[in-house]
């Protein structure tokens, strides 16, 4: 498992009708803050200024088809061809990185084909690179 160190942040969050929102800054807009979506902020900053991946080549809870099913993943990352190279599936900090976990994954990575597979519960992630029909754990995220 790798150990993510996250930069400084300071979140903009505001209370409306009783619930509390975030500032997603990929996103441009505010999202309900729940457990999964704290992770999912921390560890756009930390792809963003500890990684240096362009923002521009980030998308956030997109839709894809598996078939006949539409589910929505947590974050692509693309390459500088545009092509998507990671996927990135965000958990609450008390949902354990299993087995369930990693097949939802894997099951997006049907649709997407990419080459690495990240899973995080914001306190520990996983990372997978898939390569010539093998799959090895990494110990980092690579560098884009």
């Amino acid at each position: 498992m790798i150990k993510i160190e996250y930069p400084p942040y300071q979140p903009k969050i505001k209370a409306e009708q009783g619930k509390e929102f975030i500032f997603d800054e990929c996103r441009k807009r505010w999202i309900v803050l729940t457990p999964e979506e704290w992770v999912r902020q921390n560890f756009l900053q930390y792809l963003t200024q500890t990684k240096k991946y362009p923002a521009s080549l980030i998308a956030v809870e997109k839709e894809i088809k598996l078939g006949e099913l539409k589910k929505r993943f947590d974050i692509v990352v693309y390459d500088r061809d545009t092509k998507p190279w990671m996927i990135i599936e965000c958990k609450e900090m008390t949902v354990p990185l299993d087995k369930t976990v990693l097949n939802q994954v894997l099951r997006y990575n049907i649709t997407l084909n990419v080459p690495y597979l990240v899973i995080t519960n914001g306190t520990y992630c996983r990372a997978l690179n898939l390569r010539k029909n093998k799959v090895s754990e990494i110990d980092q995220l690579p560098d884009l």
